[in-house]
């Protein structure tokens, strides 16, 4: 029998970012999967923070030189590579000197979040999936989380549903409590848009905020995971009108979080 493989996609994972719980989650599940007889690769955005030097970093040539359109823009996409240390996992960081060279992540010096970041996020999500193509792996699990991959589901059902690469991969979902209250601008609709997406597709991010992206994510995934955590009174109220139309999942942080996610993924897989 193949090994499963499994595609993790996250803003930050331990040791070379964390900012929130969503670090270590990516940073425990993918080994763990591994140990379990699993194919891993691991995608994460270079921000700013995160020290090349010290941490290693070096450029994958092979995989970089390829422009990723945002709207009307299109903007150099560059691959790096790491590896975490004392595990055999590598980690593919997503570049751009645009978007990601700034020293945060997604808050200016006064807090103030980044107008741009539905930008960063849709470049993030595009060049996920172009970084897997150039790869020529084809994952069986695309394990999305929090709101900045929640583009994902959408783009593997829809512009590239007949690639290969993606042809049979099921989406995952894992949602965090990490909210923000800032409205996108009128035109975010365009700039998600790709080939074979229709304006009703979309219809879940017309509020262009954070349920937005939550939304979409959970409308185009195949499995919803709910991380248990702090009770979220937002969180419970967008769960609760969504979990009438999709399962949704919630995994404790138990003995058993591990052996759920096994199990899910083998039942994606079929």
């Amino acid at each position: 029998m193949a090994k499963l493989r499994i595609l993790y996609v996250a803003s930050e994972i331990n040791p070379f970012l964390q900012t929130t719980q969503v670090a270590e989650f990516v940073r425990r599940l993918p080994q763990a999967m591994q140990e379990r007889g699993m194919e891993i690769r691991i995608l994460v955005p270079r921000f700013g923070l995160i020290n090349e030097r010290k941490n290693r970093l070096h450029e994958v040539v092979r995989l970089s030189g390829i422009n990723i359109a945002v709207g009307d823009e299109e903007k150099p996409l560059v691959i790096k590579v790491a590896s975490i240390p004392n595990a055999k996992l590598q980690v593919y960081f997503i570049d751009n000197e645009d978007y990601f060279h700034r020293k945060s992540v997604f808050h200016d010096k006064e807090d103030k979040f980044y107008s741009d970041n539905d930008e960063r996020a849709i470049f993030f999500c595009k060049g996920v999936l172009e970084t897997v193509k150039k790869l020529g792996w084809a994952p069986d699990i695309i394990h999305c989380n929090d709101w900045m991959t929640s583009l994902i589901p959408l783009y593997v059902k829809t512009t590239y549903k007949n690639d290969p690469i993606f042809q049979t991969a099921k989406c995952v979902l894992t949602i965090y409590d990490n909210a923000f209250s800032f409205k996108f601008g009128d035109n975010l609709l365009e700039k998600v848009k790709m080939i074979d997406i229709e304006d009703s597709m979309l219809n879940p991010l017309k509020s262009a905020d954070y349920e937005g992206f939550i939304k979409m994510g959970i409308e185009y995934s195949d499995a919803v995971i709910r991380a248990e955590e702090e009770e979220s009174e937002s969180l419970n109220n967008l769960t609760n009108e969504l979990s009438k139309e999709k399962k949704f999942n919630v995994i404790e942080n138990d003995e058993n979080f591990l052996d759920r996610h096994y199990n899910l993924y083998n039942e994606l897989a079929g």
